[in-house]
């Protein structure tokens, strides 16, 4: 469709009032620049679009949904901390605005999506993983710093405090039997079963009146405490990771030895594990 070209990292497709959005931002998805800047643009134009009511996001590498937030990008904030937060920065603003639209989103997860992928999906309203494809994560602490991107905030309320602290502070993987098991995706399928699964539910909420849609997605939303206050909360602690001397070192030193390359993000367990600083 006309309206969707021009995106560089992303394939939009709408049928049956759903819009397929494709991942395709190799060499593994990152969460960089670009591919901000692609969303950036794809969010307002799926708000605007009266033929689509659902929005499902997949990806086009086996092996990667969306890999984490390119850490070159990390190291180009600010080396001081600055002062408190009075609003939520661009990459945050942009999560809310998908997680809060009149339309519906669902992540259809075959791949690994730690740091800011893994952010991503929490913004969406629902995720379904497939069984043997799916490592969820939040690596971010063994950087030196934390997650930025509302996952602290969106972790606590999914799966409750002391599972937040395990996935924020162990900073491993979590597979798709685990992530359903505490309630990260809302349900695990065989890998062969879950494109059929997520496009039967995507059009049938498709087929729903939009209104009704819409009122049942605030109505659920007003059952949960306001999550803006946490945000701002977050983003300060975020900032104030980022300065840190040790941070700067770790997310150096994770890089020089192989993050962000294919090979080492398909076993970063490893590497995370070596981190100095």
């Amino acid at each position: 469709m006309a309206r969707y070209e021009g995106l560089q990292g992303l394939r939009v497709r709408v049928a049956e009032r759903v819009a397929w959005v494709t991942i395709d931002h190799p060499p593994i998805n990152l969460f960089d620049l670009a591919l901000f800047l692609d969303l950036g643009r794809l969010v307002p134009l799926l708000e605007e679009d009266p033929d689509v009511q659902v929005i499902v996001f997949q990806s086009a590498d086996p092996d990667f949904f969306i890999a984490h937030a390119d850490v070159n990008w990390i190291l180009t904030l600010p080396e001081r901390k600055p002062e408190p937060l009075t609003e939520i920065g661009p990459f945050l603003a942009l999560l809310e605005r998908l997680r809060c639209m009149s339309k519906v989103s669902i992540g259809a997860i075959a791949g690994i999506a730690r740091g800011g992928g893994s952010e991503f999906l929490l913004s969406l309203d629902m995720r379904f993983a497939a069984r043997t494809r799916t490592r969820l994560g939040q690596p971010e602490v063994a950087l030196g710093i934390i997650p930025g991107g509302g996952g602290t905030q969106r972790l606590a309320r999914l799966v409750g405090r002391a599972r937040a602290l395990e996935i924020v502070l162990a900073c491993g993987d979590v597979d798709a039997e685990e992530a359903a098991a505490m309630g990260y995706v809302n349900r695990v399928l065989d890998d062969d079963a879950l494109m059929p699964f997520v496009r039967a539910l995507a059009e049938r909420i498709a087929a729903m009146p939009p209104e009704a849609v819409r009122l049942a997605k605030e109505a659920v939303d007003c059952a949960l405490p306001p999550v803006a206050p946490g945000l701002l909360a977050e983003g300060d602690r975020f900032n104030a990771s980022v300065a840190l001397p040790d941070a700067r070192g770790r997310m150096r030193e994770f890089l020089a030895r192989g993050g962000q390359t294919r090979e080492v993000e398909l076993q970063l367990g490893a590497l995370v594990r070596d981190l100095k600083g």
